[in-house]
């Protein structure tokens, strides 16, 4: 290996670990659908954050809540992205039997999806 190699693989680190380590979120709701902004942290991590949050991978996270869609709206200027969510709260806050009819606390589902990004070392 050359020694500028050797250089670029120490120095940088791949580390995976919970999304609310680098990110918070916040919720509301409104009847079926339910919203989540989220945004960095440290907005050096907004577009791995892009990448790997995808609406593909909301959708599967909430799929055992009914969800059926999942729309992404980024934000960069702010490092956020903004995920609406349709028919995830199972009857909305009238018709749930669940505890969280509101889907307020559902953004902790979110924040603990297992994001890697590259730290220095």
């Amino acid at each position: 290996m050359l020694y500028a190699e050797q250089a670029a693989t120490s120095a940088d680190t791949r580390v995976t670990q919970a999304l609310h380590r680098v990110a918070h979120a916040r919720a509301g709701d409104k009847g079926e659908r339910l919203n989540i902004a989220l945004f960095a942290y440290d907005p050096q991590d907004y577009s791995a954050l892009l990448e790997q949050v995808t609406e593909a991978r909301v959708l599967a996270l909430f799929a055992h809540r009914g969800a059926s869609r999942v729309k992404r709206y980024p934000l960069p200027t702010l490092s956020g992205m903004n995920f609406v969510i349709d028919d995830v709260l199972q009857g909305g806050v009238n018709g749930a039997l669940n505890l969280d009819g509101h889907g307020k606390t559902l953004s902790f589902l979110l924040l603990g999806m297992e994001v890697t990004l590259s730290r220095s070392a």
